[in-house]
């Protein structure tokens, strides 16, 4: 079985993977689905996924009686219509149904509810992207369950669904078999994570260098964070920040910052918070874990070396703070996203369920990849 997988056993065969498309379906989340489990990708030398989408044969509505293949979905504001798809019989031997997701809270067609509850009954993982959390919840899949949805449609879902636990400030919710992620962009997260569990950390690492997104955000982090940005930013911290970042290794103070920055302390501290939202000692410190993170990931397993290269001084500054930013120890950070065969590193356990807590970081960089 897939290491942490929580669905049917896949051995000898691919991981098959139907995403539902209902009347009024958005477009990004098929696309993103299509992206990270319908291309291929042979580089890998691993089993990929058997991805198909799937619709009702009418199209989800009447007015689409008769159109033949199970095609004649029409998407999102009439942008296109999707043709030539198998009807949603081909979803009852996936190992993993992704429910339709639509731009509002529509009801989802009384087939593709039928699909979900045949799905669940048989024990496929069940995930949703966004709004996708509705056709869930009308399956009956989510009452008792946490579940993410859009801060947007919150209030609402919580209205309709009262027997939904709604975790209104996360990315994603990872249940077991049943996984939710909040919105749009959330749904690259959680796509991300479920190759992580299905293929270890290294897999999914370079599914995102693919991509060119961030390696890795846990479900527990938050959705947004309400930060005012300037109309104008002030350049003038340009010079000194790239200045520290050359010498994390040296026992910096904000004094040596407002030196080079040829300002006195508190002023920097003003042009700090006015330009990164944060303090000159919580930027350096972020930059500090980052760096850490950073050594961790190129395969240094001496906490020690990695403490006194970055700045942080010892061992035990390195595990507080790196916790403290991503809600790991130096070790279990080691295990997910080190090298492969590097010392003390290795797949390590994929996350259990639930969201991780990510504590909200106070830097003006985030460590990668959180």
């Amino acid at each position: 079985m897939p290491q942490g997988s929580s669905h049917p056993d896949t051995a000898g065969r691919a991981h098959r993977i139907a995403m539902l498309v209902d009347a009024g379906s958005n477009p990004f989340e098929m696309g993103i689905a299509t992206e990270l489990f319908g291309l291929r990708r042979p580089e890998l030398d691993i089993p990929w996924y058997d991805f198909t989408l799937c619709a009702p044969a009418n199209g989800g509505t009447p007015a689409n009686e008769g159109v033949a293949g199970g095609g004649g979905v029409r998407m999102h504001d009439g942008f296109f219509t999707l043709s030539g798809v198998p009807g949603l019989a081909a979803a009852d031997t996936a190992d993993t149904v992704i429910a339709p997701n639509r731009p509002d809270d529509t009801p989802p067609t009384a087939p593709v509810v039928a699909a979900i509850r045949r799905a669940a009954d048989r024990g496929a993982r069940l995930v949703s992207f966004c709004t996708g959390a509705y056709a869930l919840a009308a399956a009956g899949v989510l009452d008792g369950r946490p579940a993410a949805i859009h801060w947007r449609w919150a209030d609402r879902f919580a209205a309709r669904h009262p027997a939904v636990r709604v975790r209104r400030d996360v990315l994603f919710v990872d249940d077991g078999d049943v996984l939710t992620a909040a919105g749009s962009a959330a749904a690259l997260d959680l796509g991300l994570h479920l190759i992580r569990r299905d293929h270890g950390a290294e897999v999914a690492n370079h599914v995102s260098r693919r991509l060119v997104f961030a390696a890795h955000r846990d479900g527990g982090q938050r959705q947004f964070i309400e930060r005012p940005v300037p109309a104008v930013p002030d350049a003038s911290l340009a010079p000194v920040l790239a200045w520290a970042a050359e010498r994390l290794d040296r026992p910096l103070t904000v004094a040596d910052l407002a030196g080079q920055a040829a300002v006195s302390p508190a002023t920097l501290h003003r042009r700090f918070v006015r330009e990164l939202g944060t303090t000159p000692l919580a930027w350096l410190t972020g930059e500090r874990v980052a760096l850490a993170c950073r050594l961790i990931e190129r395969g240094e397993h001496r906490l020690e070396v990695v403490a006194r290269t970055s700045g942080l001084g010892t061992a035990a500054n390195l595990r507080t703070q790196v916790r403290r930013r991503t809600g790991l120890s130096p070790s279990a950070y080691r295990a997910r996203f080190g090298p492969a065969g590097a010392a003390g590193a290795g797949p390590g356990p994929a996350p259990g369920p639930g969201p991780v807590p990510v504590p909200e970081n106070g830097s003006g960089s985030a460590p990668r990849p959180c």
